[in-house]
């Protein structure tokens, strides 16, 4: 089992920048497939990144391509999302994820076993 601390959220305007980090408990971190979602109000919960145990492979929503990096440190048990060029229709609360399967691509909330708590990012035009 694992636990998920986000931190790393905050308001910024237009253009700005912003990273996420996700620290996770337990010995068997490199063992996960790491994901970020997020959920802005009215909306589904939806993809936005996922990096591979190793961090080979790195899987990137449409919307984010090219602005967002995901990343992993193994040695520290986090994971982290830097976020350039935010747009306000990134506004949302971003989520760190967890599982135990080899993902390949982007996938839906619902196979994620292990959540954090949420982190509010605000980007204001």
């Amino acid at each position: 089992q694992v636990q998920l601390v986000e931190s790393g959220g905050g308001l910024v305007q237009a253009g700005g920048s912003l990273r996420l980090s996700c620290a996770a408990s337990g010995r068997t971190f490199s063992a996960y497939t790491m994901g970020w979602f997020r959920q802005a109000p009215g909306k589904e919960r939806e993809p936005v990144a996922a990096i591979s145990w190793t961090g080979g492979s790195a899987y990137y929503a449409d919307s984010v391509k090219g602005r967002f990096t995901i990343s992993r440190d193994n040695a520290k048990n986090t994971v982290y999302l830097q976020m350039n060029s935010l747009k306000p229709e990134d506004t949302a609360v971003y989520y760190c994820a967890a599982d135990p399967r080899r993902f390949y691509g982007l996938q839906n909330y619902k196979n994620y076993n292990y959540w954090g708590q949420g982190t509010q990012v605000t980007v204001s035009s």
